[in-house]
This record gives C-alpha cells, sequence and structure tokens, in this order.
C-alpha cells in the first residue's frame, strides 16, 4: 500500500433526478459561445442524444456535434475527431457517451490549441496541459471515464490497446443521470457493468492502494455486488441503475487514486489485437486472474468479504474465495462470454497474447502477485 497518496477528482459532480438539468447553468456559467458535442452514431440513433440537447437548446449556444467515432478506436480513429474539434473552435466540450467517446473528448481537451496530436501522447502523455473545459455524460455505468484522467486507444501497428494518463484530463464537470442507461441494452450494460466490477476490486487489490482508493473501491463494489444484476435485466430498475452509475464514478475515483492491475493489463491484447470489447475482455480474465492474485491479496479480500457479502464463512481463505466465487456467478449470470474461442482466437496465438500482455508493464507492477510470461500463458490458457 502506497504511504504517499493524492486524491484527484473532477471540479464539480451533479447526480440524482432531472440532473440533466443542470447543462444550461454549465453552460450559462462558463460564457460558452460555441459546444462541441462528442458522442457516437449509435447514440444519435437511439434518440439518447435528444436528452441532453434539449438543454443545450434552452441556452441558446451554437453547436457543433462530432459522431464519427467507431467502438474502441484506434488513435488514428480518435485524432480524426480531435482534428474536426481543432477546426470547429470551440471553447467547450461535451462528451455523451461510453468509454471511447469521453476519453476521445479528453484527448481533444488538451490538444485542441497544439500541433502535436494523439500518437506524440503515447510515449508522452504528460507534455500537455488543458485547453478547453469538459463535461463529461455517461451513457453506460462501467467505464468511470467521466471521474478518470486516462484516455484508452488501440495502437494497431502494436496490436494492443494503450492508456494514455494525464491528470489534465479529469473533467472538470460530470453528470450522472440514470435516465441516460435506462434503455441500455442487457449486453452492454453486463459488459460495462463488470468493467467497473473490475475496476473496484482491482484497485482494492492494487500495490498503490490507499486510504483514499480504498474509500472509493470498496464502496463501488459494494453498490456494484448488491445491485449490477438488477440493473442489466430490469429496464425498470431505475434505483439500481442509478447505484451502478454512481459506483462506476466511485470505482472510476479509485483508478485515479490507485490503479487497475492484471485483469486489465491482460485484457488490452484482447481488445488491441482481435477487437473484443473492453468489458467483455475483463470479465473473461477477472476470476482468472483474482484467482491467480489471491495468496497475495487474501486478507484484502476478506475484508472485502466483511463489508460487502457478509454470509456465514469465518476464515479468511474461505471468505476471500467466496469472494472470487461471486465475481465468477456474475459474469456467468448475466451470460458475458467467457473463452476466446467464441471470437474466434486460436490456441496458436498464445505466444502473441503472452508477449502482448508482458508489455503492459504500467499495470503489472500494479499487481500485488509478480506476474511472468509463465504465470501470463497459463491465465491465458484458462479462456483460450
Amino acid at each position: 500500500m502506497l504511504t504517499k497518496y493524492n486524491l484527484k477528482i473532477p471540479h464539480c459532480i451533479y447526480s440524482g433526478e432531472d440532473a440533466l438539468d443542470n447543462i444550461c447553468c454549465i453552460l450559462q456559467e462558463n460564457q460558452v459561445k460555441k459546444l462541441a458535442i462528442f458522442t457516437d452514431k449509435g447514440i444519435r440513433k437511439t434518440g439518447l442524444l435528444d436528452l441532453p440537447m434539449a438543454r443545450v437548446e434552452k441556452v441558446g449556444v451554437s453547436v457543433v456535434v462530432l459522431d464519427d467515432l467507431p467502438a474502441e478506436p484506434s488513435y488514428v480513429q480518435a485524432q480524426k475527431l480531435v482534428d474536426q474539434c481543432k477546426d470547429c473552435g470551440s471553447d467547450f466540450i461535451m462528451a455523451v457517451g461510453g468509454g471511447s467517446v469521453m476519453d476521445t473528448a479528453k484527448l481533444a481537451s488538451v490538444l485542441m490549441t497544439r500541433k502535436y496530436g494523439i500518437q506524440e501522447l503515447l510515449d508522452a502523455p504528460l507534455m500537455v496541459e488543458k485547453c478547453v473545459k469538459t463535461l463529461m455524460i455517461p451513457t453506460t455505468a462501467g467505464t468511470g471515464a467521466e471521474a478518470t484522467p486516462n484516455a484508452i486507444v488501440a495502437v494497431p501497428e502494436k496490436q494492443l490497446k494503450v492508456g494514455i494518463v494525464n491528470p489534465q484530463m479529469i473533467a472538470d464537470y460530470v453528470i450522472l443521470d440514470a435516465v441516460m442507461i435506462k434503455h441500455l441494452p442487457a449486453k452492454i450494460a453486463a459488459a460495462t457493468g463488470v468493467d467497473a466490477l473490475a475496476h473496484a476490486i482491482e484497485c482494492w487489490t492494487s500495490n498503490k492502494a490507499n486510504p483514499f482508493s480504498d474509500i472509493f473501491a470498496i464502496q463501488a463494489l459494494d453498490m456494484i455486488l448488491r445491485n449490477i444484476e438488477q440493473a442489466c435485466t430490469d429496464p425498470e430498475a431505475m434505483a439500481a441503475k442509478n447505484q451502478m452509475q454512481l459506483a462506476s464514478f466511485y470505482a472510476g475515483v479509485a483508478i485515479t487514486a490507485s490503479g487497475t492491475t492484471a485483469v486489465h493489463a491482460l485484457s488490452y491484447p484482447l481488445g488491441g489485437r482481435y477487437h473484443i470489447a473492453h468489458g467483455v475482455s475483463n470479465a473473461m480474465l477477472l476470476a482468472p486472474v483474482m484467482r491467480f492474485n489471491e495468496p497475495a491479496c487474501r486478507e484484502r479480500l476478506a475484508e472485502a468479504y466483511d463489508r460487502c457479502i457478509q454470509g456465514g464463512e469465518i476464515t479468511v481463505q474461505r471468505k476471500s474465495a467466496a469472494v472470487i466465487a461471486r465475481l465468477e456467478q456474475i459474469v456467468k449470470g448475466l451470460n458475458i462470454p467467457t473463452h476466446l474461442e467464441q471470437f474466434g482466437v486460436p490456441k496458436e496465438e498464445l505466444d502473441l497474447l503472452v508477449a502482448s500482455g508482458m508489455n503492459v508493464t504500467r499495470l503489472l507492477d500494479n499487481n500485488m502477485r509478480k506476474v511472468t510470461a509463465d504465470d501470463a500463458r497459463r491465465i491465458y490458457e484458462e479462456i483460450l
């Protein structure tokens, strides 16, 4: 556990009933003249963008909507939207979407007045400062991107996803309104919800865990374990959806104060090479990695049991095992794929997976139990 630590969070967070109404005062207090809205075509097609747009129209600012962003974008695809944002000359950025939309908006916020682009940030993420303020409105309850200083992009030449981390990218404003996730398809709700679950348990068991991150990680874990199934399967369960949205944010704050571990590290090649959705990749690896980590974080997992499950187990070892069993139960119960064969990944790719996964040292260094190449191989073999 860290002995020196800090906490950086968005400047202002709005949540609860009709939280979207705060858009008006945010734009007015910042005297916004031209607003760039980052989203994607799927969100526009479902009409979800209409909800925040109704509030924006009340203010009467000039608006440019940037929606040409695919799922799990490469840095080149994200750069296209950043360049469009530069050209439009906006003085405020609003993101309405999932993790990729918010991450791209965050990158635009630090690149608006710069001649260089995302490619340069891959190797030197701290070279920039924020140029334009941001408002994040998540449409999933899982990525926590609205809270973090991270932007995740695929790097095709490395067949890997890479995290660009810069505290300047933390949002200025966040709106958590459960109406934005009310009609989220169960498949997406499940994958993103388990992503938040991974954030919480990884940060709780990270080498970088500290008193700040612990507060948010354990609260997020408790809320997710109690609400995720209902929130994903019942469209009318607005209380559970609100809890998941808050938990996702809390888990994002935990990432900012601490950091994820080998689950995320080993999942990055699955997204970068095979374009498997980030939440699904993490879901497949969650139980295998936590079983591997268990001897090194048994006491922490037992603490999580006492706070979040509170069953009849007595010994530390049984409590620890019960937490991992609960994680596995959630993934299976939500019908998330658990094996790579479902995505056509051949066993012959194992060496490439191991090599790519072992390159994610930024996150592997956070893991309480050291992961060797042989360890990574055995973990991947569990899901092949």
